[in-house]
């Protein structure tokens, strides 16, 4: 649990340092597009630093598919979004709401449940259909992009969001399905192929869902997606547990941490620029 936090402080951190970045770059200059405020990023060290955030946090990551049940791990990987809330406020002074703040604490509540509920992971390894099963959804989730970028812009970003949940969802199941690491092995393992399918296309689809469509949108599904389906995966195929007696705590711990990270869903890309507040004129006299 302390890797799967670690994780989930490292990704919520690595979203506010890589804002801070970009607001900068493109304070710096008005010239280019896309690639050029993205090489102007890339001379900021908090966006390197941010980018070695998001490199340990998958570590993390996987650390803790090795050792957790997979709903522990989607559910603390959810709550991301709380770090980036809280560290929003305090370095880009963005306002939180109070209901925002209850969300975090409403996080922090659930997560706390998961903690005292959960087991350790399963032991299961899943029939050998599952890895194949993993295979052909990352290919989906690779075709539902050229898709879903087609849809009104309405149900764009929850289709292209949900997406990229699913393939998120594929790196975290394909994570505790491969058993040997040896080289050998990994060239042969389809969980090998479906792990760097699946997160490459889960990447493109949120990329795309967050530049052309509502935010809180594209997020709400992309946590939608990586946390609902590979938690059942991991409980029916891949034994994964809760304490003996404990497992109602599971369940409402896992619904409360996934509508709390929900509530907080605008944090999911903060702006490169915030609106700035009308100068104060004052009034002439008459």
């Amino acid at each position: 649990m302390v890797c799967a936090l670690g994780a989930a402080v490292c990704f919520g951190t690595a979203t506010v340092l890589q804002a801070v970045a970009t607001r900068a770059a493109a304070a710096r200059g008005e010239s280019g597009g896309d690639a050029a405020l993205l090489l102007r990023a890339l001379r900021q060290w908090r966006y390197l630093a941010g980018l070695a955030l998001d490199g340990a946090g998958f570590v993390l990551q996987i650390a803790a598919l090795r050792s957790l049940p997979i709903y522990a791990v989607g559910a603390a990987l959810a709550s991301s979004l709380a770090v980036t809330a809280v560290v929003a406020a305090r370095l880009l002074r963005v306002r939180l709401s109070r209901p925002e703040w209850g969300a975090v604490a409403v996080v922090c509540a659930g997560l706390g449940m998961l903690g005292l509920a959960s087991g350790t992971e399963g032991d299961g390894t899943g029939p050998k259909a599952l890895e194949y099963a993993m295979l052909a959804m990352a290919a989906a989730v690779l075709a539902l992009g050229a898709v879903g970028g087609r849809l009104p812009e309405r149900g764009r970003a929850l289709v292209l969001g949900l997406g990229a949940g699913c393939g998120f969802g594929v790196v975290e199941v394909s994570v505790r399905l491969i058993d040997d690491v040896s080289p050998g092995a990994l060239v042969t393992d389809p969980s090998v192929y479906a792990l760097l399918l699946g997160g490459g296309a889960a990447f493109l689809l949120l990329t795309s869902a967050l530049q052309r469509g509502s935010v809180t949108t594209a997020t709400a599904g992309m946590v939608i997606g990586e946390t609902i389906g590979p938690a059942l995966v991991g409980v029916v195929w891949l034994g994964d547990r809760t304490r003996e007696g404990l497992a109602w705590l599971a369940v409402l711990g896992f619904a409360v941490a996934v509508l709390g990270a929900l509530a907080l869903a605008r944090f999911g890309e903060l702006p490169a620029e915030e609106p700035a507040d009308p100068p104060f004129v004052r009034p002439s006299p008459p």
